[in-house]
């Protein structure tokens, strides 16, 4: 499925590094996250965070091109797929190089691709319709399904749960050797101090030019440094200082200071994506549906939005899960759904539905100083609701991990980039926190995954919204632009929903 936007949805770069002078090799820089990484084994994890510090690592078969559309990174071509669907055929790229100079070969494929369908959510999204993964010969990798599944080479693509290819010796459940074929390997570790990166002089890079993530990366860095900045406005005056040669996520309302700096340059990523209030669907009191269409009817996503982002410059009220000019683009479900704002109403349908006092546990993080906000925002209107509410306030490494467990919370708040393939939202595999899984989600969601034909896919995603509406699993918010800053002296920075620096030089 090919989208009718750019890269990033045609990401709006306010002041672009510029890429007029020669790139160079050599130098240091810091880059500034919101955080320290729950862990750095990114099948285990759909964090953004772990993708953006672990792409520089491992890599996958596919990834995604500045259109979205799936390119071959580990493979050497897109897979061969039967008549019928059901097999794919992927040659392999020769003499590719691990981290411990071993050499990448089906085998390896083989397992980790086996690995990534125990383990991560995503995985187990597309293993239950995966009936084999085997080796053909040592360049040659055949996955047989069970019927068709449309969505596969996209999840193969994926940073985010992502299916890394790691050496067969190494496939334990917990990572302990953090061993990829990436433009740049781990060296040192140091827990909310740094995670320190160096080239690997043994990668290959694809031939050509650079192509959002696919195509040639250039090691022109000698080390990057993903430093850990939790508190925002720390991250904004770093930024204005230019401690930092990247800051990632900055509160919307820096972007003129940052303007005004010499030093660095801001970054507006637009539209960028959409904040969600996710469900627990499994446990607790928001197992029972009525009780989370309850809590939907009473709030007010434009009033959230409003205190997330202030201006309008910076987010749309939009229900629909994917934006124009989206293919995906539709309002199915959305009217009487979306934005009601009426505690009152809510009120009296969560009586009806036997809502008994219980608190509703929202978890929430300030690193993601907008999820804090939209959290402050829907605690009063569910309280003018009547409903109690236990707003636990945790930074993003413990609200990762404590989501991971059914008796925790009732609702956590994140974030998504829009992504190319709706199979890709986490709210559709059962195994993503939230746990939806109902015959009706199924059914919509498997006839969706099994139909190949682009036309139908989007009749049929819309019924696949439809049913998010009727279901409530989770609340988007609206759309939002993301802001970050990027230094004055660092060139070869795409804009990017998961920033990366392989390509990324320092001005001599």
């Amino acid at each position: 499925m090919k989208l009718r936007v750019g890269f990033l949805i045609a990401a709006a770069l306010i002041a672009a590094p510029s890429l007029l002078m020669a790139q160079e090799k050599g130098g240091v820089i810091n880059v500034a996250t919101i955080g320290e990484p729950p862990t750095l084994d990114p099948m285990t994890s759909t964090a953004d965070l772990v993708g953006i510090v672990t792409q520089h690592i491992f890599e996958t078969l596919y990834t995604f091109d500045k259109g979205w559309n799936v390119t071959p990174l580990l493979a050497e071509s897109l897979p061969e797929i039967s008549a019928d669907g059901k097999t794919y055929t992927i040659k392999l790229r020769t003499g590719i190089k691990f981290h411990d100079d071993s050499v990448m070969t089906s085998n390896d494929v083989v397992a980790s691709l086996n690995r990534w369908i125990k383990l991560a959510s995503r995985g187990k999204q597309a293993g239950g319709f995966i009936e084999s993964i085997t080796a053909q010969d040592p360049a040659t990798v055949v996955i047989k399904l069970k019927q068709p599944y449309a969505p596969l080479t996209s999840l193969l693509a994926f940073n985010n749960s992502a299916a890394i290819i790691i050496p067969a010796s190494k496939q334990a459940d917990t990572m302990t050797d953090f061993i990829g074929t990436g433009p740049y390997k781990l060296k040192e570790r140091k827990p909310d101090q740094y995670i320190q990166l160096v080239r690997f002089d043994g990668y290959k890079s694809r031939d050509g030019e650079s192509n959002g993530y696919g195509g040639a990366r250039h090691q022109y860095l000698d080390e990057i440094r993903f430093v850990p900045v939790p508190d925002a406005n720390t991250r904004v005056e770093a930024a204005i200082s230019g401690q930092y040669d990247y800051i990632d996520s900055l509160p919307v309302e820096s972007f003129d200071k940052l303007k005004s700096s010499s030093a660095t340059q801001p970054l507006l990523l637009k539209p960028f994506g959409y904040p969600v209030f996710v469900f627990n669907t499994a446990d607790g009191i928001t197992k029972n549906v009525a009780i989370r269409k309850a809590i939907r009817q009473a709030l007010s996503m434009e009033d959230m939005l409003a205190a997330a982002f202030g201006s309008t410059n910076f987010y749309t009220v939009d229900g629909n899960m994917y934006p124009a000019p989206y293919t995906w683009s539709t309002d199915a479900g959305v009217k009487g759904n979306y934005n009601v704002a009426d505690p009152e109403g809510a009120a009296a349908a969560a009586k009806a539905a036997g809502y008994k006092g219980e608190p509703i546990r929202i978890l929430t993080s300030r690193q993601y100083e907008f999820h804090y906000k939209m959290a402050q925002v829907a605690a009063e209107y569910l309280k003018q609701a009547g409903f109690q509410v236990d707003l636990q306030v945790v930074d993003w490494a413990t609200l990762t991990q404590r989501r991971t467990d059914k008796a925790l919370w009732d609702i956590y708040i994140s974030h998504s980039p829009f992504l190319p393939e709706p199979a890709l939202i986490g709210t559709l595999s059962p195994s993503s926190p939230g746990w939806w899984s109902t015959p009706t989600s199924k059914a919509a969601i498997d006839a969706f995954n099994t139909e190949v034909d682009p036309k139908k896919r989007i009749e049929l995603w819309a019924n696949v919204q439809k049913t998010m509406y009727d279901e409530a699993p989770m609340m988007k918010i609206g759309d939002f632009n993301a802001v970050a800053a990027i230094s004055t002296k660092l060139q070869g920075v795409d804009p990017a929903p998961w920033p990366y620096f392989w390509n990324a030089s320092i001005k001599k």
